[in-house]
């Protein structure tokens, strides 16, 4: 608006200027020495002429101008009802999901009521003596959800009473205190292990003594071992050891929950008392336990190391013999929660180094980050070591070495890289390890692999093939040398095939020491109960649950 009537000024000024000039002009006409052919007046109408022309165009903008203005506050105005109108629909569409909202949980609540009051209900039913009357509810299978929705979460009802949404057989057997019928509930879903591995602690409040109950569930972590039974290619025996291990930290993460229990009112003297029986009777069984042998897996000195966390007995129990059995659990990923609750974090530096020198870098290596003792034990010469040992030869002379020979000595090289490169990994030392040579070496080694092994396959020998008239079969090769290098011996122990494809670290310390413990072991069991030694709860290296 401003320049507008800057620009108006000065077209009225226009006159007054054309004056001005006019005077100029008759003073230049009075002492001109020639004439000149250009009159005022000529001058003069071509001055007005432009006047014209700008007041018209000045005011032809002017009209524009107004009308552009008009437009705006139209259109401002149309934009107001718009939103007007959105917010008005948004505010409708929330009412609305806030009654379906209101009404879902309406739904779930009463259904959850109907499930306590069937429970309740189901668990006074009284039958009379010697007969065995029908129960005055239908009794629902134990894998039936509460609702539709997919609702995981354990919640403590307002009566005390304990609701387990995915699992309500779990509360069943807690209150029963049926041992043997949780472990064949836990067999029986074994898929879904995780879940029911969740729901165990809470579960466990429902037991008249929960921690008696998971004492009673031990019975048979030594019982049914005969006296010819390998207990480490026995899967029954294999599955039923893991559960009591599962049982035994499930418990140890309701004690360190002190909103829903109190340790000193579960873990009682006489528990106490029944605990130390039970881990009397099985030291006497550690005894014969090898370390090379367990290869830092093994189930029998876990379970007494976790009952002996557990149950807080360690001190009735001697510190060397203690610390003589970490060694044999420590690719297990529990290892560094157990030696902080069993007070050893003094003594890991001598179990560090009992690894180190038994050939076990990769474990010594992930103590020594749990501990923080890294300084005194440097991760990237160890890992090094460990390469080093794997990739000796046999004794053998070289010019004399065998093929199988030489497929064990690559076997065990592949393995120890494929570990080291998983240390690397996960204790993020690529900056001072460089992966690329060893990713090279592997791909090296895989590649010869896998050419002998095409080999070897089309050295067997073809099949029989029936005659041309389909009678008999051809003569019989009797001459035939087996080749005892088809049959590779099995690679030494002391270098495990750490899975190269799985991801874990110990966990760091905390500032508490106390049992976080265990509390995130996750167990995955097979489709039969008896395969726990295949793929049984699937305790996969390089940490195995």
């Amino acid at each position: 608006m401003d320049n507008t009537n800057s620009v108006s000024t000065l077209i009225d000024c226009t006159t007054s200027k054309i004056q001005q000039l006019q005077k100029a002009f008759a003073e230049l006409e009075s002492h001109r020495a020639v004439t000149l052919n250009l009159k005022w007046k000529e001058l003069e109408e071509h001055f007005h002429g432009l006047e014209k022309s700008l007041k018209r165009r000045f005011h032809e903008l002017e009209s524009q101008e107004k009308e552009f203005e008009s437009r705006t506050v139209e259109a401002q105005k149309l934009l107001e009802k718009r939103q007007a109108a959105v917010v008005a629909k948004e505010q409708a569409s929330l009412e609305t999901l806030q009654e379906k909202r209101d009404a879902a949980i309406y739904v779930i609540t009463t259904a959850r009521e109907k499930q306590r009051k069937v429970s309740t209900e189901e668990s006074s039913v009284v039958t009379d003596d010697g007969q065995g009357g029908p129960p005055s509810v239908e009794e629902k299978p134990p894998d039936v959800m509460v609702s539709d929705s997919n609702f995981e979460e354990m919640k403590s009802a307002e009566n005390g009473s304990i609701e387990v949404m995915s699992y309500p057989q779990l509360v069943k057997l807690c209150e029963q205190m049926d041992s043997e019928g949780l472990h064949k509930f836990i067999s029986d879903n074994r898929k879904n292990l995780a879940s029911i591995r969740e729901e165990i602690p809470l579960a466990l409040r429902a037991a008249a003594n929960p921690a008696l109950f998971v004492l009673e569930s031990l019975e048979d972590f030594y019982r049914l071992e005969g006296p010819n039974m390998d207990g480490k290619k026995d899967s029954n025996l294999l599955g039923v050891r893991r559960t009591c291990i599962m049982l035994m930290e499930c418990l140890s993460i309701l004690l360190t929950n002190p909103d829903l229990v109190s340790a000193s009112d579960v873990i009682t003297e006489e528990v106490k008392d029944l605990a130390e029986a039970i881990a009397e009777e099985w030291k006497p069984k550690l005894d014969a336990l090898d370390m090379d042998a367990s290869n830092g897996n093994s189930l029998e000195a876990h379970a007494f190391l976790q009952l002996l966390a557990t149950f807080g007995i360690a001190s009735g129990f001697d510190e060397e013999e203690l610390f003589r059995l970490i060694p044999m659990v420590s690719r297990r990923r529990q290892t560094a929660d157990l030696c902080r609750s069993l007070g050893l974090t003094e003594r890991m530096p001598g179990v560090i180094e009992v690894l180190v020198s038994s050939g076990r870098q990769i474990d010594a290596v992930n103590l020594a980050f749990a501990f923080e003792l890294t300084e005194q034990f440097s991760p990237v010469p160890l890992l090094k070591s460990y390469l080093k040992e794997a990739r000796k030869a046999s004794p053998a002379k070289p010019g004399n070495a065998s093929p199988t020979a030489q497929n064990e000595v690559n076997d065990r090289e592949l393995a120890a890289l494929k570990a080291v490169l998983k240390s690397i990994e996960e204790h993020k030392l690529e900056d001072q390890y460089p992966v690329d040579p060893l990713q090279k070496r592997v791909l090296q080694l895989e590649k010869a692999k896998a050419d002998k092994k095409r080999v070897a396959e089309a050295a067997k020998p073809q099949p029989k093939r029936p005659r041309a008239n389909g009678v008999g079969y051809g003569p019989r090769v009797t001459n035939v040398v087996a080749d005892k290098t088809f049959y590779p011996r099995v690679a030494e122990n002391r270098y495990p095939q750490y899975m190269y494809d799985r991801q874990f670290v110990y966990p760091g310390p905390a500032d508490n020491h106390c049992p976080s413990l265990l509390g995130s072991a996750t167990y995955n069991m097979s489709p039969a109960h008896g395969n726990y030694f295949a793929t049984g709860y699937q305790y996969q290296p390089a940490y195995l649950h």
